[in-house]
C-alpha cells in the first residue's frame, strides 16, 4: 500500500570516489524532499533546500557536515521538486564522495525516507540529516561517539520556546523515557533537532508503523517504539544554535546566525568614498560605488553592483549579478539576478531570483517587508 520497496534510484554515482583509507564505515542520508509549502511563493519555482543562507544553499550545510564526518557514501532523498540539487551535487566526485539519489515522490515522512533508503544504507550505521536544518555543532565528533557506543539510536535535541511545532523528548535521570510528535499539551521543551544516528534495528521498527494523521510515517513514533521494545536510545543536547528553516522568518534568523561568524574578504572593488563598518565579504567582479555604505556583517556575491546612495546591512546577504541603487536593505536576503532601484527602506525580506523592485518616490518610509518569488516585478 505504501510502495516502500524497492528503492527508486534516480541516479547512482559511480565516479569520483577518493581512495583515502577510512578506519570505519558510516553512511549519510540527506533528506531534500517535501513541497516547502510554508515557504511559498519562494518554492513555487524551486526546491526549498536550495534557498541560500549567507549565499550558500541551505542543503550544503548538512552535506558539508556529512563530508566532514568522513563519510564517503551519501544518499540524497529527493522529493517532487528537484530543481538545482543534482546540478549542485552531481555524482559527488568533486566533493570526494559517492552520491546515490533516492526518489520520494510524495512527502510520506522522515521514517518513510529512511525505509526506502534501506538498500543503499545496507548493514552500515548511518546518520540522517534533514536538508533544511542548520546547526552549529560537531557532527563529526558525534559520529565517532555513536560508532563507539552500543546505542541503537542517538538523537540530537535542542531547547525551544514552541515545542508544539516539533517532535520532543522527555528526559528522566539522564535517559529518554518518552518521545511525542507535536504534542498538544506540554511534555518537554527538548525538540528533536533534525539529526539522527541509527543502526539497522530501526528498519524493522519502521516497517511496523502505520501512517499518522498527516499520512506520514513518523520518525518520532519509530524511535518511541524502538525504546518501548528495549532499544537503547541516547541523546545529545545541542550547545550551539539550531534552526529548522521551515518559514521565511526562520531563514532570515538562520542567515543572521551564520553571518555572525563571517570573516571579512574583499575580492571585488570598493571605490573611494564608501562607508564600510563591520565584516564584509565581497565576491569577485562585484563593485561598491562611491556614496554607498556597507554595515556588516554583509556578504555580496560575484558580479554584483551596489550603487550610490545604497545602504546595505547589517545581517544581509546579496547574491550574484544583483544590482541595488538607492535602497536601504537590512536583515534581508536578495537572491541572484535581482534588481532593486528605489528610495525605500527594505527590512526583514527575502527577494527572489531575477526579481525587480522599482520606484520613483522620493520618500523613505519606516520600512517595507517582502517575500518575493522568482522573476517577480514590484512597482512602488
Amino acid at each position: 500500500m505504501w510502495g516502500i520497496r524497492p528503492n527508486s534510484f534516480i541516479a547512482h554515482a559511480q565516479a569520483g570516489v577518493t581512495s583515502n583509507r577510512v578506519l570505519w564505515k558510516m553512511k549519510g542520508l540527506l533528506l531534500a524532499g517535501g513541497h516547502g509549502t510554508r515557504l511559498r511563493p519562494l518554492t513555487y519555482t524551486g526546491n526549498k533546500h536550495m534557498l541560500p543562507i549567507a549565499n550558500k544553499p541551505m542543503l550544503m550545510y548538512g552535506f558539508d557536515q556529512l563530508r566532514a564526518s568522513g563519510m564517503k557514501e551519501v544518499g540524497v532523498v529527493l522529493g517532487p521538486i528537484q530543481e538545482g540539487i543534482v546540478d549542485a551535487l552531481g555524482d559527488g566526485g568533486k566533493f570526494g564522495v559517492r552520491i546515490t539519489y533516492i526518489d520520494q515522490p510524495e512527502p510520506k515522512g522522515i521514517a518513510h525516507a529512511v525505509l526506502i533508503s534501506r538498500d543503499f544504507l545496507g548493514s552500515d550505521p548511518f546518520v540522517v540529516h534533514l536538508g533544511d536544518n542548520l546547526l552549529k555543532e560537531s557532527i563529526p565528533s558525534l559520529a565517532q561517539e555513536f560508532r563507539k557506543s552500543d546505542s541503537d539510536a542517538t538523537v540530537l535535541v535542542s531547547r525551544v520556546k514552541d515545542p508544539g511545532r516539533f517532535g520532543v523528548v522527555q528526559i528522566s535521570e539522564g535517559k529518554i523515557v518518552k518521545l511525542v510528535e507535536k504534542p498538544k499539551e506540554y511534555v518537554s521543551d527538548l525538540a528533536l533537532a533534525g539529526v539522527y544516528f541509527f543502526r539497522q534495528r530501526i528498519f524493522d521498527t519502521i516497517e511496523r508503523l502505520r501512517p499518522s494523521w498527516r499520512n506520514e510515517l513518523e520518525i518520532t513514533e519509530a524511535i518511541q517504539n524502538l525504546l518501548a521494545e528495549g532499544g537503547k536510545i541516547a541523546y545529545h543536547e545541542i550547545t550551539g544554535w539550531w534552526k529548522d528553516t521551515g518559514r521565511p522568518e526562520d531563514i532570515l534568523e538562520a542567515n543572521q546566525l551564520v553571518l555572525s561568524d563571517l570573516k571579512s574578504s574583499v575580492k571585488g572593488n570598493v571605490e573611494d568614498g564608501v562607508a564600510v563598518g563591520g565584516n564584509v565579504e565581497l565576491g569577485e567582479g562585484s563593485v561598491v560605488r562611491q556614496g554607498a555604505a556597507l554595515r556588516g556583517p554583509v556578504v555580496i556575491g560575484e558580479h554584483s553592483e551596489i550603487g550610490k546612495g545604497a545602504y546595505i546591512g547589517p545581517y544581509t546577504s546579496i547574491g550574484s549579478k544583483v544590482k541595488i541603487f538607492g535602497a536601504e536593505i537590512e536583515n534581508s536576503i536578495v537572491l541572484d539576478g535581482a534588481a532593486i532601484d528605489c528610495r525605500e527602506r527594505i527590512v526583514d525580506s527575502i527577494i527572489g531570483k531575477d526579481s525587480k523592485i522599482l520606484s520613483n518616490g522620493n520618500h523613505r518610509p519606516s520600512g517595507r517587508r517582502f517575500v518575493v518569488g522568482e522573476s517577480t516585478f514590484v512597482s512602488l
